[in-house]
């Protein structure tokens, strides 16, 4: 999503999930449940560089700007020359756009040093950004502005711009300080400094396959673009099914394997696993999460499931026969509710919701899990963050707390509400504005991942260190006190430089949450389309022996198989 108002540096480490950066020197796919997005703006996420930058000016003494490490603006008036003006001409090229893409996003960043009184508006530009020193030319038309620069990344949504596969210019004219501003260019030393265009999208409904006619399109989480693509219909049981793991066994100390109302383990904490449907076993999200289940020889306590607000197949009808089935064999539902329909890629406004425009499709779910008779999960649009086209953090505690309260007038009491952030140290600030408050809220939860060189960083984060900062931040500001946290989604990467670090991570895994004993569930996101998979990034769980093997031990943990009331 459009990342605006936020001015720092980028991190080189932290954590989430379905965004898409394409790129000349890298491209890849963050991929979550339907258009929802990981931090862009993070060094975490994979983000385009410019392949050219330049500053336009006629001013002569300049010299070859095209490989300087500085880029200026400046107005036709600047350091008292009447003919000193200045923009900032930077070029991208986008390249791995697929032709389904639709709600593309594009967001700029370019780094200045100091705070400056001045405007600075990105324009569409027909300057050639690998020009030595070219004049400037009359900007096309303006697409954001950022008014006070501030130190670090200053950012502009540029998605006029970006429509598929091609370079896109983009200039920065400076108004309202008649000095220079200098910004870091592709030729900066440090290249964490350097100019990026992030970019993002859902991705369409692919062609119908030729055997079927049923409608519905299932989400492909967090993170942010969604996966389209047919579901089987949700008024036709589920008949496939794999070897049935065993139950997880009692808890062993004392005074141990109680749950409470909310769904809260007295002792250690659930393991759940989001697993994608495929069109290779025929949509079926019931035998989707049994493979895994049979891999890893145990049953999953919680299942996590992604849904939109078409009220329709099991996109949006749920609980889906998958679903029940699960609930009827121990499981506990984990349900993402999103505000937006996935098959067509439609964003719903906050405003909507709490407007009443919504209220049948709300009364409808809330009808149906009320009737389910057990306690399910509930998460109303996790990672609101980063969703600008919604409305602001005031529409979605609105938004949140109506949704809550017709669920209360329903009789759904048996929802249990979980509050998902992304938990990214660049919306710190604005997470107490969009905690909905602890009568709405029962779990607080975030989506920590390790992605290491899936988006070029070369940090490799511990456990300890992917789930620590946020889960500290809590600590410190109260937010949600006295509330059990969970990880709605969590992941790591690989190190191509060592085969068994994703082994030993999954392995140090349960230490990490005994370390953190607030942390009373964790959820693997195992999408295979949560990024590009290559030889340095797969963040599966299951895709070689070795990683898979650190999976199973950290599963056997005592501290991870505690009973859920189904299991009793």
């Amino acid at each position: 999503m459009v990342r605006r108002g936020l001015h720092r540096r980028p991190r080189t480490g932290a954590g989430r999930r379905r965004v898409a950066a394409l790129g000349v020197l890298a491209a890849a796919v963050v991929a979550g449940v339907v258009a929802t997005m990981l931090p862009l703006v993070a060094a975490d996420d994979v983000s385009i560089r410019a392949v050219a930058d330049t500053t336009a000016t006629t001013v002569p003494e300049d010299g070859d700007n095209a490989v300087r490490t500085t880029l200026a603006t400046c107005p036709a008036r600047c350091d008292g020359n009447p003919r000193g003006g200045r923009d900032a001409v930077i070029r991208f090229a986008v390249t791995t756009l697929p032709a389904t893409a639709v709600n593309v996003r594009a967001t700029l960043r370019v780094y200045a040093w100091g705070a400056f009184a001045a405007t600075v508006t990105a324009h569409a530009s027909p300057v050639d950004a690998a020009a030595a020193r070219p004049a400037p030319a009359p900007p096309g038309p303006a697409l954001d502005r950022v008014t006070g620069v501030r130190p670090g990344f200053n950012e502009w949504d540029v998605s006029g711009l970006v429509t598929g596969n091609g370079t896109v210019t983009v200039s920065l004219a400076q108004t309202g300080l008649e000095t220079r501003i200098y910004w870091a260019s592709t030729e900066n030393r440090d290249p964490d400094l350097r100019p990026r265009l992030l970019v993002t999208y859902d991705v369409g409904d692919p062609p119908s396959p030729a055997a079927t006619t049923r409608p519905a399109v299932p989400p492909s989480p967090s993170a942010a673009p969604a996966r389209s693509a047919l579901e089987p219909s949700p008024t036709v049981e589920a008949t496939t099914a794999a070897p049935r793991p065993a139950q997880s066994p009692p808890a062993g100390p004392t005074g141990c394997g109680e749950v409470s109302a909310k769904l809260v383990p007295s002792c250690g904490a659930w393991w759940g696993m989001y697993a994608p449907a495929s069109a290779a076993i025929g949509w079926d999200h019931g035998r989707a999460v049994d493979d895994v289940e049979a891999q890893v020889g145990r049953r999953f306590d919680i299942v996590h499931r992604y849904h939109d607000f078409s009220n329709t197949g099991s996109n949006g009808a749920f609980p889906d026969v998958y679903e029940r089935r699960q609930m009827r064999e121990g499981r506990l539902l984990f349900f993402a509710w999103e505000s937006r329909i996935f098959s067509s890629g439609t964003v719903l406004t906050w405003a909507d919701v709490y407007g009443g425009r919504y209220d049948a499709t709300i009364d409808a779910v809330a009808a149906r899990i009320r009737d389910t008779g057990v306690p399910v999960f509930l998460g109303f649009d996790h990672e609101p963050e980063d969703e600008p086209a919604k409305g602001s953090d005031a529409d979605f505690v609105r938004a949140w707390r109506y949704v809550h309260d017709r669920f209360a007038a329903a009789g759904a009491d048996n929802a249990v509400w979980v509050w998902t952030m992304m938990g990214w140290s660049g919306h710190y600030d604005r997470y107490a504005g969009l905690y909905p408050g602890d009568r709405y809220v029962d779990w607080v939860a975030y989506d920590p991942y390790n992605f290491h060189a899936c988006n070029g960083s070369r940090v490799w984060k511990s456990p300890s260190e992917t789930i620590g900062p946020f889960y500290r931040w809590l600590d410190e500001h109260g937010i949600g006190a006295g509330k059990p946290r969970m990880l709605a989604e969590f992941g790591t990467n690989v190190d191509a430089a060592d085969p068994t670090a994703k082994r030993r991570w999954f392995e140090e895994f349960p230490a990490a949450l005994k370390a953190h004993p607030k942390i009373k569930a964790a959820v693997y996101f195992n999408s295979a389309g949560m990024t590009t998979t290559t030889a340095t990034c797969d963040m599966t769980m299951n895709h070689d022996a070795s990683a898979l093997a650190g999976f199973i031990r950290a599963g056997r943990d005592d501290h991870l198989r505690q009973p859920t009331p189904g299991s009793r």
